[in-house]
């Protein structure tokens, strides 16, 4: 199956670039009745199929824009918009023609670093939509959300543009800044957030061992699948496993997916070869089952948490997990993509990434645009929802602005009692920024300048970083108190 793509898209790019010597016809540069001789006089006899007649009318299209179009046009934006074209037809936001520069761009996020702001963005419904944005990157300090539509990129709107170009304008030289106008569920007006880039790292696997119930239960945090990240896993379960660990927590909360064959890595580890891994399902070979190599299972219990940025080989791995060996998911209902790309070299150092497959569940579930439901359902805290804030000018007193009422729910979530948190700046507000300030050394003033508001989002990130806050954590552990 695989082949026949490849051959199928050369053959395509061979005709797109070779026109005039395809069937031998050639055209006008005008929209004259074709001759039936070429130029020795000999007679032609061109093909009547519809395959042959649909290829006729590329050609002609090319020919009389190259040669009657008002202004010269270049071969290769032709080229690249009849391609672009083709797969725009298919209304599936996953496949995509990636140039010379955004096939680059691509790839290197496979990398073990770049520079950007470090967030999964992708297609839905003609929208830019944060998927995650990655542990501890900038994306994730401004305060990017999951499902975040992004509508303007430092002021220009990306409304028609696709992934990789908006991609593109966000990406930049660490240290440099851009501004990112969101629309926020839930948010009447639009957000702006300024990001700064940096180098983003590819560390995609974190571990701890937390003590619960006189039990040693570990936790691994995947936060994507990169090419390093089944060696890292393996190597740092490895290391929970000679702790004595007695239970483990797989956290795939955020992770926008990555690369299938290091998901099926890491599901190996666990999955013994009762039930498949996934089914794999082309349009000509129906389905393929992909087993696990281990014959064992594990010794101790295994957990999975989700939410709503677990996304594409994140489900992939829950799935199994559920469904392949009974661990139960806690969290939210995850992203719900459940299709897979490869990426076809075009021979110019451009390619295509084109869906190729449906990825389904060991039972054979689809989940694509469903997601997966979780077993235990867990919302966070109000904590986990709140929003950045953007200070153009100081907040002070009587002052009735939505990024007043964003700072009352920081000021509630910091235990300190706002009054209010509506939006309007009372004098009990006033009194719980004074506090605020005077408890983090801030000139106090009872007025939300940037210095405030910077100190406020970072005591919101060290108690949404301490997992006493964290419910889903902590359901997680708490069921392995009621397990053998």
């Amino acid at each position: 199956m695989r082949k026949s793509h490849v051959v199928i898209l050369l053959i395509c790019t061979m005709v797109l670039t070779s026109f005039g010597t395809y069937l031998g016809i050639q055209f006008t540069a005008n929209d004259e009745k074709l001759d039936d001789t070429n130029q020795e006089g000999t007679i032609f006899q061109p093909s009547t199929t519809s395959e042959d007649l649909d290829m006729a009318k590329i050609q002609k299209t090319y020919q009389l824009i190259k040669e009657s179009y008002v202004e010269e046009v270049e071969s290769k934006t032709l080229i690249e918009g009849a391609v672009e074209g083709m797969l725009a037809s298919l209304n599936d936001p996953y496949s995509v023609y990636m140039n010379e520069e955004k096939a680059a761009q691509f790839n290197s996020s496979l990398d073990s670093s770049f520079q950007g702001i470090g967030a999964e963005v992708t297609e839905m419904d003609g929208k830019i939509i944060i998927v995650a944005p990655f542990k501890n990157s900038p994306a994730e300090k401004a305060g990017l959300k999951p499902y975040d539509e992004i509508i303007r990129v430092d002021g220009e709107e990306v409304t028609g543009l696709d992934v990789y170009e908006v991609t593109l304008k966000i990406r930049g030289e660490k240290g440099t800044k851009v501004e990112l106008e969101i629309v926020r569920e839930g948010v009447s007006k639009p957000l702006t957030i300024e990001v700064v880039r940096d180098t983003i790292p590819i560390e995609t696997v974190f571990s701890n061992v937390f003590e619960s119930d006189d039990k040693k239960i570990g936790y691994i945090e995947i936060t994507s699948f990169s090419r390093e990240t089944s060696k890292d896993f393996t190597q740092q379960l490895a290391e929970l496993e000679e702790q004595g660990i007695e239970g483990l927590i797989i956290d795939v909360r955020g992770n926008p997916g990555g690369l299938l064959t290091s998901v099926e890595e890491i599901a190996g580890e666990f999955i013994s070869s009762k039930k498949p891994i996934l089914q794999i399902e082309n349009r000509d070979q129906g389905r393929e089952k992909i087993f696990s190599k281990t014959k064992k299972e594990k010794p101790y219990p295994v957990v999975v948490l989700t939410d709503k940025g677990s996304a594409s080989a994140s489900e992939i791995l829950a799935a199994a997990l559920k469904e392949a060996e009974g661990y139960p998911v806690i969290g939210e209902r995850t992203f719900g993509k459940g299709t897979v790309q490869q990426q076809v070299d075009l021979g110019d150092k451009s390619n295509i990434k084109l869906t190729m497959y449906k990825w389904l569940t060991p039972d054979g579930n689809w989940i694509h645009q469903k997601g997966i439901e979780p077993d235990i359902h867990v919302s966070q805290s109000e904590l986990y929802q709140l929003h950045p804030l953007q200070i153009d000018e100081s907040l002070h007193v009587d002052m009735n602005h939505e990024q007043v009422k964003y700072a009352q729910m920081i000021l509630k979530n910091l235990g300190l009692e706002p009054g209010r948190v509506d939006g309007y700046f009372s004098e009990t507000t006033e009194a719980a920024v004074k506090l605020f300030q005077e408890e983090n050394k801030l000139p106090v003033t009872g007025r939300i300048d940037g210095k405030t508001a910077e100190a406020m989002e970072e005591k919101i990130r060290e108690k949404q970083a301490d997992a006493k806050n964290d419910r889903q954590l902590q359901m997680a552990l708490k069921y392995f108190e009621y397990k053998d």
